[in-house]
């Protein structure tokens, strides 16, 4: 009779048995052997940080203090603050994203590295408190910014930003399932986070500044691109629409492509403004094989490899570019 009763238990509750099946951390309470689900280490914590995406925050900060220095000058105090919101926003992001897909069971059948919450290696309330913490730290340095130079409506700008990373994979209807995660990107670490860096340091906003941002946009829009197209299969099953599952999977290779060419195309004006800039387009020995790797990777491993070169070679143009505007 008890075994019945089960069987018909599990036929009522078919979703508790899917996530039994697809969460090691349910499935390891059930089994009454909680040792099974390996706990997080401190290098699993910096793993999740995904140190790698802080090229995002590092390329639109120095490409806008570069611009403010030849400018007018650059102010070291408010560059360092301004690093300090992308940095510790970003990483409030990718914690926030491992919650989130984590306790929407989206990360359970990855084939990426693992994420804290949906491996069962950390708590959920662990690392939502973790990129709660990450989310204050760039409160409060956006907070010194606006104390230092007054201007409280970027108090706004900076709630804004606070909302756009929640939101990416966190509340009810978070914007990066429906396929606008690429753009908010694009806005936020290109065109927001340039141009708010040169902004706050010279208050004056030069025209080519905004091709410097579009070019920190493009490469922001295309590490998260390919992020996607890599879990372009699992998320559809998840039921998570980004813009790879909707546009499908040549078309996003294809859009990829096109991201980074479009990044490239933003080095032409400074190519005739600066004598050093054309040399940053040797970052095509990097960016060109990625382009090919992602037109034609068959593995998730492949997508992986491009991701953490596309890392790279956003870094290294940005920085470069930086330093070609400002010596």
């Amino acid at each position: 009779m008890a075994a019945k009763t089960t069987k018909k238990t599990a036929r009522k509750n078919p979703s508790r048995s899917a996530a039994k099946r697809t969460n090691p951390a349910k499935a390891s309470a059930a089994s009454g052997n909680p040792a099974k689900v390996r706990k997080a280490t401190a290098r699993d914590w910096i793993a999740g940080a995904r140190l790698r995406t802080l090229s995002l925050a590092i390329v639109p900060v120095a490409l806008g203090t570069a611009q403010a220095y030849v400018t007018l000058g650059y102010n070291l105090a408010l560059a360092l603050l301004c690093l300090g919101v992308a940095a510790f926003l970003q990483i409030g992001v990718n914690f926030a994203n491992d919650y989130s897909d984590g306790v929407r069971g989206t990360d359970a059948l990855r084939v990426g590295p693992s994420r804290l919450t949906g491996s069962g290696a950390a708590a959920p309330r662990a690392v939502l408190t973790v990129a709660l913490v990450f989310f204050g730290l760039a409160a409060a340095a956006g907070i010194a910014i606006v104390v230092l130079t007054g201007s409280w409506y970027l108090l706004a700008v900076g709630a804004v930003a606070l909302i756009a990373a929640w939101f990416y994979t966190g509340g009810k209807r978070p914007y990066g399932y429906f396929g606008l995660g690429e753009l908010v990107a694009f806005l936020f670490f290109g065109l927001v986070a340039t141009i708010g860096t040169v902004y706050v340091q010279i208050e004056q906003i030069p025209f080519e500044t905004w091709f410097a941002a579009a070019l920190a946009g493009f490469f922001a829009a295309a590490i998260l691109l390919v992020n996607n197209i890599r879990d372009r299969e699992l998320d559809a099953r998840a039921g998570k629409k980004t813009l790879a599952v909707r546009i499908g999977d040549l078309p996003a290779r294809i859009l990829f492509v096109v991201l980074l060419a479009g990044a490239y195309g933003m080095i032409v004006p400074f190519a005739l403004l600066y004598v050093w800039a054309p040399a940053v387009f040797f970052t095509l020995l990097i960016s060109a094989p990625v382009a090919l790797i992602v037109l034609l990777a068959k593995t998730p491993g492949e997508l992986v490899l491009a991701l953490k070169l596309t890392s790279l070679a956003a870094l290294l143009t940005g920085l470069g570019l930086a330093a070609a505007i400002a010596f």
